[in-house]
């Protein structure tokens, strides 16, 4: 890769996943300064040990993971370590953009393996991070999964190549308390601009995840390229939902508080991953709901997380492996079923391992209708505008 295009790598990212990159050092100039440091520590250690610091030096049967927490659980990793004599490590991303941004600038040589929000995960393949899956070396996987996830999978594909396999999946839309408001009330987003419901409906402080939702009700998708009078739309609902609301909450657990105690009727740019939690403790009236199409325009967005191997793995066969088994039916209840969220993965045949009462909490039920009625997440084409117009509404609220 030349110089220039090494500098200019992120360039066509919207300015706020840039933005993000610069603040966590993750640009050249952050990432040089990191390279300077590790070098001068990497030299000094191996001069103490008498050691090789390079990859090659290590044992054949070392990984590295980059994924999100709950991928690393020990009770999908062990059995997999045990049986292949494999010692994994991880590099646990706490956003999307920051874990693309360091493979980008330089991890992919170190990371054999990553899980992650799929715009990300397929942008791996034109950045020439990610191997070509041949989806017909996993048949077998495939062959266990839901049909909305076999391939030919749109958008997990890059010029007609497979990039990854989807892994586990959401979606967004309103969470609610059914003791203080009704499912039915919900067939929109109306109740977020109903003057009875002020000050109880929280809105979540989480980039562009409320927008997204908010730009649906206007009527326009924001998935697509959108001109100047689509953007005064997405103002003119942004600026009604901040009249009404002006409720932003950046933490899960307090928007979680407030539906459980009732303080709150609902939120808005969350969905199954806030609701899921709470619903394993016992708490199953609360729900994500997905609101009904509007003038043909779906309303809900559907999130997923897919599973990569690295172009530069010393270990494609081992990754491989590690793959299939992160989507195996045993790693997938466990996957599905964590503490810290809950949600339903693309292995139709973890279903087999489902208790009636797991099924209630993943809200199975009702997952397809959500599915059916929902967007497939990407990167929004015009959320640098939308975010500015988000940030003016906000101020001019308050």
């Amino acid at each position: 890769m030349s110089k220039n295009v090494s500098k200019s790598w992120y360039s066509d990212l919207p300015h706020y996943y840039q933005n993000q990159i610069r603040a966590m050092g993750l640009d050249e100039a952050g990432l040089a300064r990191r390279r300077v440091l590790k070098g001068m520590a990497g030299v000094a250690g191996a001069a103490v040990l008498g050691l090789s610091s390079s990859r090659q030096a290590q044992a054949a049967t070392q990984m590295t993971y980059m994924c999100w927490e709950g991928y690393n659980d020990p009770r999908i990793i062990d059995p997999f370590s045990k049986a292949n004599d494999a010692e994994i490590s991880f590099d646990l991303i706490v956003d999307s953009p920051g874990g693309f941004a360091k493979l980008q600038a330089g991890a992919s040589r170190e990371v054999d393996i990553v899980s992650s929000d799929m715009p990300w995960i397929t942008r791996m393949g034109p950045a020439g991070l990610a191997l070509e899956l041949n989806p017909e070396d996993y048949a077998e996987v495939y062959a266990t999964f839901y049909d909305q996830f076999k391939p030919p999978f749109e958008p997990l594909l890059t010029d007609g190549k497979t990039i990854g396999v989807a892994t586990r999946w959401g979606w967004v839309g309103p969470c609610v308390n059914t003791d203080v408001t009704k499912p039915e009330a919900w067939k929109t987003y109306d109740p977020v601009f109903d003057p009875a419901n002020k000050d109880k409906i929280c809105v979540m402080d989480w980039g562009d995840w409320p927008i997204l939702p908010m730009a649906l009700h206007a009527g326009i998708n924001p998935y697509e390229e959108l001109d100047q009078a689509a953007l005064d739309e997405v103002r003119k609902v942004l600026r009604a939902m901040f009249k009404n609301t002006r409720t932003l909450v950046g933490d899960l657990t307090q928007a979680q508080k407030g539906l459980l105690d009732g303080s709150l009727l609902g939120c808005i740019g969350a969905g199954s991953y806030l609701t899921s939690a709470v619903r394993k403790q016992g708490h199953k009236n609360i729900l994500a709901l997905v609101p009904d199409p509007k003038n043909g325009l779906k309303q809900g967005i559907i999130w997923v997380e897919a599973t990569a191997i690295l172009k530069e793995t010393d270990q494609p066969e081992l990754a491989q492996k590690l793959l299939k088994h992160v989507v195996s039916k045993e790693s997938g209840h466990i996957l599905s079923l964590l503490d810290t969220t809950c949600n339903v993965v693309t292995n139709k045949a973890v279903e087999e391992l489902y208790t009636p009462e797991e099924r209630d909490i993943l809200q199975m039920d009702y997952m397809w209708h959500a599915y059916d009625n929902s967007q497939m997440h990407r990167i929004a084409p015009n959320i640098d505008e939308m975010l500015a117009i988000w940030q003016e509404e906000l101020a001019a609220a308050q």
